[in-house]
Formats: structure tokens, C-alpha cells, sequence
């Protein structure tokens, strides 16, 4: 079998309950609309860095633990004991960097949402945006956000396009939900 050239074809074989099949027809370019969930998911993909996406989807249950619930209010105010807490967790990934990542981020977010009134109102605020400027202004803004992580985090939130290919039947429902990404530079 050739090698498959998009996620789309890569899932489509795969059983209805394998945790890449339910993340892509579920998630993977949708809006996302609360900012707890926009967390999670600049969370995740910051733990996915240098990992295997499947590592992640995996341990997703285990995050949501540990990082009450991706509550950024909980994180933002997560202590010394809490760092430790979560250096500790064999559940999750145990990087200091990414761990100090979550914590600061989650208190950005808390200016955002002063200043802005949600995380989503900020993503709004500055769309539509190349991948280039994105990345610009997430590295400006949030801890250990380089290129690969802005771009996987804004499509996988329907903020880039490209999270299906055209031909996948996950692609409709996606377009249907209406997706940032649909507003044109």
C-alpha cells in the first residue's frame, strides 16, 4: 500500500474507535468555541512537539486531569506544588519547559481575557492572518509556540484551512460548522 498523503487518507482505514479516526471526525478543523478548549488544545500541541500525535491523543484523558480540566483560571494560579505535581505525572508529558509553558500561557490568557474578553475574541480580533503573521504574533504572545505548533493549533481550530483534504467526507461537516478559515485575507 502507498503511503498515504494527507491525515484524511491515513484515518480512513482505521477503526471508528482508534483515537486518530475520533479526533479527525470529530475535532481536527471544527470551531472551537469555549476558551478552556482553545487551551487544550494550544496545550496539547505544544506537548506534541518532538512527539508522535498519537502519544498525545492518548494521554489526552490524563491531561484533562492533570490540568483541571484546562480551567485556565485553576492553571493560571497552579503553584510551585502543582509544577511538581505535574513533573511528577507519568500520565502526561513530564517536560519542564512545556509544564512552565502551560502555567504562563494559561496566565497570558488571563490578560487576554481581560483586555479582550475571551481567548476567542483575540484569535478573532487579529484574523484573518497568513500561517507567517500568526506565528509572529503567537511568539509574541505565548511561550514555546514556534511554527509547526501555531499552524497545527490554528487549523486543527478552524482558524488555518487544511486540516482535510477536500475529498474526505469529514471536510463537508467541517465547512458546514463554518470554520474562521472560510473568511478570506
Amino acid at each position: 500500500m502507498d503511503k498515504p498523503s494527507s491525515y484524511c487518507e491515513a484515518v480512513i482505514a482505521m477503526d471508528k474507535n482508534n483515537v486518530h479516526r475520533v479526533y479527525h471526525d470529530t475535532a481536527y478543523g471544527f470551531p472551537i468555541d469555549t476558551d478552556d478548549e482553545l487551551f487544550e488544545r494550544l496545550v496539547l500541541e505544544i506537548n506534541q512537539a518532538g512527539l508522535s500525535w498519537t502519544t498525545i491523543l492518548n494521554k489526552k484523558a490524563n491531561f484533562k486531569k492533570a490540568y483541571k480540566n484546562f480551567n485556565i483560571k485553576k492553571v493560571a494560579a497552579f503553584n510551585q506544588k502543582d509544577f511538581e505535581r505535574l513533573m511528577n505525572d507519568a500520565g502526561i508529558i513530564r517536560n519542564r519547559l512545556k509544564i512552565l509553558a502551560a502555567i504562563e500561557n494559561a496566565k497570558t490568557l488571563l490578560q487576554i481575557q481581560k483586555d479582550f474578553g475571551s481567548f476567542k475574541n483575540w484569535i478573532n480580533h487579529h484574523h484573518p492572518k497568513t500561517k507567517n503573521e500568526w506565528v509572529k504574533i503567537f511568539k509574541n504572545t505565548f511561550r514555546f509556540t514556534g511554527g509547526e505548533i501555531v499552524n497545527e493549533f490554528l487549523m486543527s481550530a478552524g482558524y488555518l484551512p487544511g486540516a482535510h483534504i477536500e475529498s474526505c467526507p469529514i471536510y463537508k461537516k467541517v465547512i458546514k460548522a463554518n470554520p474562521a478559515f472560510l473568511k478570506k485575507l
